[in-house]
């Protein structure tokens, strides 16, 4: 059994997003002509500021997340983005690749007696797993014992319009803790490189 930590790995993101972003813009008004070296940022936030935000869909972005299989429940809901996922019918865990383990995300603020119960039910469930795989079982259908708190890696992409949303409504306080931080890296890894278009949910 192996505890990983959850976390969020930007793999590629719309060059100069803001300036395609204004580019894009630009053209429903033919002002091409007003873009310069530094405008693209203060054109990117006028959009957002003024609910122009179909202008924001230009860019793109695409996140390696590593959290639990429970998390990525809510994720997959986005469905204006596209999704890439650890597959539990095809991977199995009792392999070298895996180091002969299964991983898992620990819940965040137990006490030392529910991070006890928490490793001894992780414990019971590989137990159960490797025996299923042993007795003849295949991955797909040894998965069945395993829990939501089992690592999974998703790849998912979607347009900054889109980001936005998933921002506002995973980051929220009344989201679920594991979620939060997600929606948080995201956030900060965007805000680097389009703060025009993030800057106003930094405080959100």
């Amino acid at each position: 059994m192996k505890i990983v930590k959850p976390s969020v790995e930007l793999l590629w993101i719309t060059e100069n997003p803001e300036s395609q972003i204004e580019l894009a813009g630009r053209t429903c008004y033919k002002s091409e002509d007003k873009i310069t070296p530094d405008s693209a940022q203060l054109f990117s936030r006028k959009m957002r500021e003024h609910g122009h935000h179909a202008m924001i869909e230009h860019a793109v972005a695409s996140f390696r997340i590593i959290t639990d299989r429970g998390i990525t429940h809510e994720i997959v809901r986005h469905r204006l983005a596209s999704f890439a996922q650890e597959s539990t019918r095809y991977c199995n865990y009792s392999s070298d690749k895996f180091e002969n383990q299964c991983s898992f995300i620990e819940p965040p603020n137990l006490t030392d007696t529910q991070r006890e119960l928490w490793e001894r039910a992780c414990l019971d469930a590989e137990k159960s797993y490797f025996s299923l795989l042993e007795a003849g079982c295949s991955a797909q259908i040894a998965r069945s014992v395993l829990p939501t708190c089992l690592k999974t890696e998703l790849v998912m992409m979607a347009n900054f319009r889109e980001w936005r949303h998933f921002i506002t409504l995973r980051g929220a306080k009344a989201a679920h803790p594991q979620i939060r931080p997600i929606a948080q890296g995201v956030l900060d890894i965007l805000m680097k490189h389009a703060p025009g278009i993030f800057e106003d949910l930094m405080a959100s």
